[in-house]
């Protein structure tokens, strides 16, 4: 079966079944695919994140960063094994998941029209939900309190990640409605984005002038482990070792490059210096873009979609700049650049341009539609979801830490400790 003819059968297989229904043994080469998927997606999503978190935080902040994307990840990573895998996938309504699945309990040995256990789908699934979160809460590094962090991205990951998650990849009503996402697009990159963008709201500014960026060599060092990482992404999600997954793959990295050098000539042609940290930024662009369709398209659709993120992240940034602070640009990249993706996914995925095509009866026109909402409820939902946990957890603990601790710097302040001793 085609993978665009499959992704609508394949949100009916995900919903979760019972363990008797089972009648066949996980595939060995399979589930160690999707276990070894997991763990790249995790590399992307800690010491990936961290890196580039603290490189582009001022130089009093570069500690705070790599502890607050810490945090975020393990309460996510907890919050998942109590109620986040249940929400999103057990069985429940067009919106919501039921509680089949609370603390990981009833998990089949065989995922329902899958060749692995559950429990491998539960790890990899894991994986997007950290990445998501530790993406979000970049764009206030430094500026929160580590306490803060700790409270709200468990909140954000049950209040705004696992009701997306079942809308589009738990058979809920976004995925009813023919929109798609292969990997990502626009269940983590366009929602981290609009995630990122309304914590980088509610925090505002910082209070000092010292600016960020104190390491460009520690971001672009966790930009290339994101990257690589996140090829776990794109190919756990033919959900096993198949030539789907070596396609998507493939084609993550025709986007990620064709970006990355698009990055690059927007910074020329505006006058500016093609930066070492634009030249991972595009990247970045790239593979958030191409996440929702990577085993949809062909090459040259892939190269094109990488290089059309990258023009528009790089301009949206130089915009985004002007009135919010977000030194890793997490809106821009992630944000726009998913957005960019999801929406020419109908257009790349044509034959005519080299893609897998649609099923009969589905035109290009009401696929654009279907991704157009799903793009916009999506987006919708991580800006207010967001702002919501964050005030609500703000009545708890306050989000900014005072004026002298912000000055004097939280990897002083928060952890006794800082990020260079150049005695």
């Amino acid at each position: 079966m085609r993978p665009a003819l499959a992704l609508p059968v394949l949100a009916a297989l995900l919903l979760a079944q019972p363990a008797a229904a089972q009648v066949a043994a996980p595939d060995s080469g399979d589930t160690g695919w999707m276990i070894a998927c997991a763990l790249l997606l995790l590399l992307a999503a800690l010491p990936g994140l961290m890196l580039r978190h603290a490189g582009l935080a001022n130089v009093r902040h570069g500690l705070a960063a790599m502890a607050q994307t810490l945090v975020a990840g393990a309460t996510i990573l907890l919050g998942w094994g109590l109620a986040g895998y249940s929400l999103a996938y057990a069985p429940g309504s067009e919106w919501l998941g039921g509680g089949s699945n609370l603390l990981l309990a009833n998990l089949a040995p065989l995922r329902d029209g899958l060749t692995v256990p559950e429990s491998a789908f539960v790890l990899f699934q894991m994986g997007f939900a950290v990445l998501a979160g530790a993406i979000s809460v970049g764009a206030i590094a430094g500026r929160a309190r580590l306490g803060w962090v700790a409270i709200f991205a468990p909140l954000w990951l049950l209040l705004v990640f696992a009701p997306i998650v079942h809308w589009m990849w738990g058979g809920g009503w976004l995925a009813q409605l023919g929109a798609m996402d292969f990997a990502g697009g626009l269940v983590v990159h366009v929602l981290a984005g609009f995630s990122a963008l309304a914590l980088a709201l509610v925090a505002g500014h910082p209070r000092d002038a010292q600016g960020g960026g104190h390491a460009h060599i520690l971001a672009i060092a966790g930009g290339a482990l994101f990257w690589v990482g996140y090829a776990g992404a794109v190919g756990g999600w033919a959900l096993g070792a198949t030539d789907d997954a070596a396609t998507a793959i493939l084609n993550l990295f025709f986007a990620a490059c064709a970006a990355s050098l698009g990055w690059a000539l927007v910074d020329r042609l505006l006058g500016a210096h093609a930066s070492a940290t634009g030249l991972l930024s595009g990247a970045i662009a790239g593979l958030a873009a191409i996440s929702a369709s990577a085993a949809l398209v062909g090459t040259g659709g892939a190269m094109l979609i990488g290089l059309a993120a990258a023009i528009i992240a790089r301009i949206g940034a130089g915009f985004a700049s002007a009135w919010i602070d977000d030194p890793a640009h997490i809106f821009a990249v992630h944000g726009l650049g998913g957005a960019t993706g999801a929406l020419l996914l109908p257009l790349f995925v044509l034959p005519l341009l080299g893609g897998v095509g649609f099923d009969a009866g589905i035109t290009a026109t009401a696929s654009l539609l279907a991704q157009a909402i799903g793009l916009v409820v999506i987006a919708l939902w991580a800006l207010v979801g967001t702002a919501i946990a964050a005030l609500i957890v703000s009545i708890l603990v306050p989000l900014r830490a005072t004026p002298q601790a912000e000055t004097d710097g939280p990897d002083a302040v928060e952890h006794g400790q800082q990020g260079w001793d150049f005695r």
